[in-house]
């Protein structure tokens, strides 16, 4: 039973390296590979004759392409074990000390960065032979690629005469997604991320073809260093910076595992404020003399580990696509999975847009796929793993004719696929919950279910007719008791006294945000002078171009529409015009907030600027006149201090608040 287990872990595995570090088309996700190898490392330390030389397990990676020369390195290019947990991370720093002696170990915390390593050999300081890892032992030339990084100095000042240094190639998010939209319009293949983005880009033939694509380096290490001698990890990151070869700024010395943990949730925490792709950290020992005595075990050293972030690539499968209808009457395919835990939490389905992205992607019921979730994105399908579809092929996705919700025809208008039927259940339903949303009118206790029990018993047609139902009718809802009925009857009461802003932006109109019910607000004042507005006086409001302006004159030149609105009126609605303040601090500045705020949510403090005539954006650039600070505040702190712009922490801002205009 081992022995057929340990030979299919190895089969895996070595299909995995093969795709992973030669084609650089991944099969599995980070995760699984490292669930199998672990699977095959426990396997072969509890069964040592099952061991063999040319395990997955005792190297590094794949053997290297065939495209380039073969570089033998002076000293292997070892990888690390993994720490999937804090325990883990305790495991391991019990055994660095119990094999040191109970001596004093001082560690250097280092970002693990997702991109693919290399190593450069300078001579009398010039730059001579770059290589990538291969399978530690040897790896492939790619010098003339590795010169085009502008990053790689070419020569370096006052360097031995030999003088080695290791560091990971990787592409930045930006650069990725910018990359990929060139090779999309181009009619190439998309990349699935920026570690396979740059392993592709460094792995051209021809250097001209690298030079093209934004590559960027961080240094980790050194090789050989000639009579060159250190004593510690820290002074090598110290003679990298100071010969010019560039080290992530993030790297630290920690004097404690505790600050190790600190450093890695502060790093959690900020993990996609940063400009590049992190799946972890690396913890190495400090000391020179403690890693001598500590060694390596085959492929691993003893004296370093990578503590990784819960993943947010996970492979699953497609089990079902079904269509759901939202308030605007789109149709939207959701695939619905194999359940699997990615990114902190468990995901059982993600959204495919439309029509076209399913056959851009090529999703089809049955396949296995690469699913993301980043932070709190919505997940997303990155890629189909064609190769793991059977011989025989699946059936491709068809987007149905009529609107499953209420079976009316359903038609395309432009990517979009829409019910034609104003009065389906699904549109109510969803129009009900956008228009009691928190940005909109905010009716707290009117949830989902709740919602879906008004269409289906026929009590709700228009958000008007909420403001119609008495305590009983509410009472004769599923899980609502007295107490859940005054609190809702309260929130409704409540919602009467609203602004124009969040009443122009509960009706629901298609393409009008938040911010395009502001200015809308802003322009006309009052909800007769939105209605009575033409075309042109819409295309005059700031923002609102002509796509946007077509569809708010359609909205209100509808009758069944105009109705619902003057039907909300008559149920006691007052929409409050937006008082803007023509002077003070904020008058005409534009605003950006970043990291926590204690005394305020994110949205009440752009509200509040907002209504003194400032300008809430979500990025910092040149334009921006002031950047409010939080606790930890991120990249665009760092960029607001590059740019020079003024920045202020959250006492501050709430001084500039109580200042009369």
């Amino acid at each position: 039973m081992s022995a057929g287990r340990v030979e299919e872990l190895r089969r895996i595995l070595r299909e995995a390296n093969y795709r992973y570090y030669v084609l650089d088309a991944p099969t599995l996700s980070d995760a699984e590979y490292d669930r199998y190898f672990r699977e095959l490392s426990e396997l072969e330390e509890k069964n040592p004759d099952l061991r063999a030389p040319d395990s997955p397990t005792q190297r590094v990676g794949a053997q290297p392409s065939e495209k380039f020369a073969k570089v033998r390195h002076a000293r292997p290019m070892m990888s690390l074990a993994n720490a999937m947990s804090d325990g883990e991370l305790l495991e391991f720093d019990a055994r660095v000390r119990k094999l040191v002696g109970g001596e004093r170990v001082t560690y250097v915390f280092e970002p693990k960065l997702d991109g693919l390593a290399v190593t450069l050999t300078y001579q009398e300081g010039k730059l001579v032979r770059g290589a990538t890892r291969g399978d530690g032992e040897v790896g492939e030339d790619v010098t003339g690629n590795l010169r085009t990084i502008r990053s790689v100095p070419l020569q370096l000042e006052g360097a031995p005469r030999v003088f080695e240094a290791r560091g990971e190639v990787f592409i930045r998010k930006a650069d990725f997604v910018k990359f990929n939209q060139e090779r999309e319009a181009a009619g190439e293949p998309t990349f699935v991320n920026p570690r396979n983005s740059a392993a592709g880009s460094l792995r051209q033939l021809d250097p001209r073809e690298t030079a093209k694509r934004p590559l960027s380096i961080f240094f980790y290490d050194v090789g050989d260093t000639g009579d060159l001698v250190f004593t510690s990890h820290w002074d090598k990151l110290q003679k990298l910076r100071e010969l010019g070869l560039r080290t992530n700024p993030e790297n630290q010395r920690c004097d404690s595992l505790d600050e190790v943990r600190t450093r890695y949730q502060d790093l959690l925490s900020r993990r996609h404020q940063i400009a590049y792709e992190i799946d972890g950290s690396v913890v190495k020992v400090d000391s020179e003399d403690q890693r001598r005595r500590l060694g390596a075990v085959s492929r691993t050293p003893r004296w370093a580990i990578a503590y990784k972030f819960p993943a947010e690539e996970e492979a699953t499968t497609v089990e079902q696509i079904e269509v759901s209808v939202g308030r605007t009457g789109a149709l939207t395919p959701v695939a619905f999975l194999t359940p699997v835990h990615v990114g902190g939490v468990t995901v059982s389905r993600a959204t495919l847009h439309n029509e076209e992205e399913v056959r851009r992607k090529d999703v089809r019921v049955g396949d296995r796929v690469f699913l993301r979730r980043a932070g709190d994105v919505i997940p997303e399908i990155v890629r189909v793993i064609v190769e793991a579809r059977p011989p025989e092929g699946l059936p491709e996705f068809k987007m149905p004719s009529h609107c499953p919700a209420c079976g009316a025809e359903a038609h395309r208008e432009g990517a979009v696929t829409r019910c034609s039927n104003l009065s389906c259940p699904a549109q109510i339903h969803g129009r009900l919950r956008h228009f009691a949303s928190r940005g909109a009118m905010d009716i707290e206790g009117l949830g989902d279910q709740t919602c879906s029990q008004l269409v289906e018993r026929g009590m709700v047609h228009t958000p008007a007719d909420l403001y119609t139902l008495t305590r009983d009718d509410w009472l004769s809802l599923e899980r609502m008791g007295e107490k859940s009925v005054d609190n809702l009857l309260a929130a409704l009461e409540a919602s009467k006294r609203t602004s124009l802003k969040r009443f122009i932006y509960a009706l629901g109109i298609r393409l009008v945000g938040e911010a395009t019910a502001r200015a809308l607000a802003l322009q006309f004042g009052t909800v007769e002078k939105l209605l009575a507005a033409g075309l042109t006086d819409l295309q005059a409001v700031r923002d609102v171009g002509p796509e946007v302006a077509q569809q708010i004159f359609d909205f209100t030149q509808t009758a069944e529409n105009r109705d619902a609105v003057g039907r909300l009126l008559a149920a006691g609605v007052h929409p409050a015009p937006e008082i803007v303040q023509a002077a003070g601090p904020f008058a005409g500045k534009t605003v950006v907030l970043t990291g926590s705020l204690t005394t305020l949510t994110r949205e009440d403090a752009k509200a509040e600027i907002e209504r003194r005539g400032g300008r809430v954006s979500g990025s910092v650039s040149r334009k921006t006149d002031l950047v409010v600070a939080g606790e930890e505040a991120g990249t665009k702190l760092n960029k607001a201090k590059e740019l020079g712009v003024r920045i202020v922490d959250e006492s501050a801002f709430r001084a500039l608040l109580a200042e009369r205009a």
